[in-house]
């Protein structure tokens, strides 16, 4: 998935109108949190194999 620095603006600017400037610190919090979570299960899930 190569995306260049005009679709990356293109993404931001429709997050910003959806969610809002006071909001996006949150939404960002909360995805780099399911990220982390998702990580971890990994990891658990191949050491138990």
């Amino acid at each position: 998935m190569n995306l260049g620095s005009s679709e990356l603006l293109i993404i931001l600017a429709v997050l910003l109108v959806l969610f809002g400037g006071a909001k996006l610190p949150q939404l960002a919090r909360s995805l780099g949190e399911a990220k982390r979570e998702l990580t971890k299960g990994m990891e658990e899930s191949e050491t138990k194999s």
